[in-house]
């Protein structure tokens, strides 16, 4: 008399965990801003690279993660115009730096850096009667990132223009002062200044 044995179902086997640059996780890092939490895209993917397709619509940006987003403004007029690969190495190896300064995930620490960055306010020019002025008014989030970004890394280059510091050091430099609200980051100073001056036009 023959027996047949029955083999268990094995369990499926659970996915890998997406990591960027295969190194940093994007779980567990939260957006503490109520106002940028739509804004602010920390949707896990390996390469930081969109292939621009978000380019042609408006407000899809929102949808870009926030290191690509990085690497895009990395490559503003000067020396890396154009170069995403580039760009890409030189955010990569921040990260390195800022991961062995502080043992924190470099996401998390861009993601506060962001935050701290952001500012609330700004003014705009009112003409009225033949006369210009400067109105506060509140900012809305998606401009918010922009300009926190974009001061971060014009902070960081001029930080290494004319210096022995590497651009990547300044990178890391800028993003640990600005996710510390340190003053001494050039994000935190603009975003000071730009909202004194917008409580001095209410």
């Amino acid at each position: 008399m023959s027996t047949t044995t029955t083999t268990a179902p094995t369990a499926a086997a659970t996915p890998a965990e997406i990591k960027l640059f295969q190194k940093w996780s994007f779980k567990e890092i939260k957006v503490n801003d109520l106002g940028l939490q739509r804004y602010l895209n920390l949707t896990p993917m390996v390469a930081p690279h969109s292939m621009g397709r978000h380019e042609h619509q408006r407000f899809r940006k929102a949808n870009v993660n926030i290191v690509e987003r990085l690497i895009n403004n990395m490559m503003r007029p000067g020396k890396n115009s154009g170069k995403k690969a580039k760009s890409t190495n030189i955010v990569k190896a921040a990260f390195e730096i800022i991961n062995l300064r502080t043992s924190k995930n470099p996401v998390e620490v861009l993601v506060r850096a962001v935050e701290n960055c952001s500012p609330c306010e700004d003014t705009t020019r009112i003409s009225y009667g033949g006369v210009v002025y400067h109105l506060s008014v509140d900012v809305a989030p998606q401009r918010r990132i922009d300009l926190a970004i974009r001061h971060i890394t014009e902070g960081a280059r001029a930080a290494a223009a004319n210096t022995p510091k590497s651009i990547e050091e300044c990178i890391a430099d800028e993003l640990i002062l600005a996710a510390n609200s340190d003053i001494k980051s050039a994000g935190v100073a603009k975003r000071n200044e730009i909202e004194r001056v917008a409580q001095s036009s209410r």
